[in-house]
């Protein structure tokens, strides 16, 4: 299942491990994106609270984390080659994968076509 936050991020539930990265209305708005700074393995991240950064020629922006949990492994490829978020945001272009700490909290989020009207209203 794919969730989305007001913040542009997305997140895919399998199990007890999410997958975190930013959509490509967010990667749209940023431009061409040329550095990603991710969270350690190990760190613990709360929901609404930066868990990454990602710059662009544009500005840098603050990725935060849709729901609390601990990262459990990032995404190596984005350090060679941070374009891989321009190109394929919500597929190889994924930020962290992290364990999920409380499962209601996905309940605050957005499915795919709320996030859609969202994105249709700004």
């Amino acid at each position: 299942m794919r969730y989305f936050t007001d913040e542009h991020e997305w997140i895919d539930v399998a199990g007890d491990v999410a997958t975190v990265g930013i959509t490509d209305y967010a990667q749209g708005q940023l431009g061409d994106i040329v550095f990603v700074e991710l969270p350690a393995v190990g760190t613990t991240v709360e929901k609404g609270k930066d868990a990454a950064v990602v710059e662009s020629v544009k500005a840098a922006s603050d990725v935060y984390a849709p729901i609390d949990g601990e990262v459990t492994e990032t995404n190596g490829a984005l350090e060679d080659d941070p374009a891989l978020v321009n190109t394929a945001p919500e597929g190889e272009g994924w930020f962290f994968k992290m364990t999920i700490a409380d499962a209601g909290q996905l309940e605050g989020l957005m499915d795919e076509a709320a996030y859609k009207d969202f994105v249709a209203s700004l």
